[in-house]
């Protein structure tokens, strides 16, 4: 999360990192239009107390708060477009503060939240090598058995395939990777495992945050995922964004960020237990999807690729053809 402008009072102002989303089309722009008298209307209702500067994350405006009764808290507002959080409170209810924040409140229909509140430090503040011992942990929680309402991965997983072969072989990537992605992620899908749990969707350095401030990463009980996307399926996925993010530290590594990818991808899959060759197929098929959103993005907005979405596609390009044997 990055931290932005306070609310003064009521008066909440959307930060400036979030308000770029408008370049993401109409949808996002009617909902920021929207956003400051929600929140607002929020704290009113709820009996919260602004403490603190706005943070926000990738699709959600969080204002740090004082219950009624005087407790630390903080209020999330996510963008109502965004179908992967939408089963956000029945997961964190799930997991009931055992290995995620926990959920103090909750509005579906509005998609607010009042969350405990936990330390401004994550886990790209710990050595990638030391903090195994907290992702395994993390893992060890939240991987649970689970059924409805949450979506399955396979179901979800044919709709990001879709999406991407519909963007035609017309788009900024070598058509040998779309296709290989396109056809890999099929046979992912076709093959699922015989155990599917709950996944949290979105597990990376910067989702999971400190619940006091002695957490330095020998301890895993002193950590809490947030931000989950929940879906339920096949725990390979998983580790996937804790591959491509920290991408400074991947591409100053000393012997380039080829060698630095495929190190991180031992790392974490020797960290959390699961299979090495299934990590990195999951892992291929999601950058080039990554890729593809990029592309989608600018074509629902009907503009050109920000210099920003270029680089970033041609970054994905670089991971996805470190792991090809």
């Amino acid at each position: 999360m990055t931290q932005h402008s306070p609310a003064h009072g009521s008066a909440v102002v959307v930060p400036a990192g979030l308000a770029e989303r408008r370049l993401l089309g109409p949808l996002w722009g009617s909902w920021l239009d929207r956003l400051p008298r929600l929140a607002a209307t929020l704290l009113d209702e709820w009996e919260l107390s602004p403490d603190g500067d706005a943070l926000h994350g990738w699709c959600s405006l969080v204002l740090p708060v004082l219950t009624a009764e005087g407790r630390e808290a903080v209020l999330k507002v996510s963008f109502d477009g965004d179908d992967e959080s939408l089963h956000e409170p029945q997961a964190l209810t799930r997991w009931n503060g055992d290995g995620a924040v926990r959920l103090l409140r909750a509005d579906p229909r509005r998609r607010a939240l009042v969350l405990e509140r936990l330390r401004l430090r994550d886990l790209t503040a710990v050595p990638v090598e030391d903090a195994g011992s907290v992702l395994a942990d993390l893992y060890g929680r939240l991987h649970r058995p689970a059924g409805p309402p949450f979506p399955t991965l396979e179901d979800v997983a044919v709709t990001w395939l879709d999406d991407l072969e519909a963007l035609g072989p017309d788009i900024p990537l070598p058509r040998s990777l779309r296709s290989q992605a396109l056809s890999l992620g099929r046979d992912l899908v076709a093959d699922p495992p015989d155990r599917p749990v709950l996944l949290h969707g979105d597990l990376h350095w910067e989702n999971v945050l400190a619940l006091d401030d002695t957490a330095d990463g020998s301890s895993p009980l002193r950590w809490r995922a947030i931000d989950p996307k929940p879906m339920v399926g096949d725990p390979h996925l998983e580790p996937v964004p804790l591959v491509w993010n920290r991408w400074q530290e991947l591409q100053q590594h000393r012997r380039g960020p080829r060698a630095a990818i495929r190190e991180r991808l031992d790392l974490v899959t020797d960290a959390t237990g699961l299979d090495h060759d299934r990590v990195r197929d999951w892992f291929l098929v999601r950058v080039v999807l990554n890729a593809g959103w990029a592309v989608a993005d600018a074509r629902r907005a009907s503009r050109a690729l920000t210099d920003a979405e270029q680089r970033s596609i041609t970054w994905c390009v670089t991971m996805a053809k470190a792991v090809q044997d």
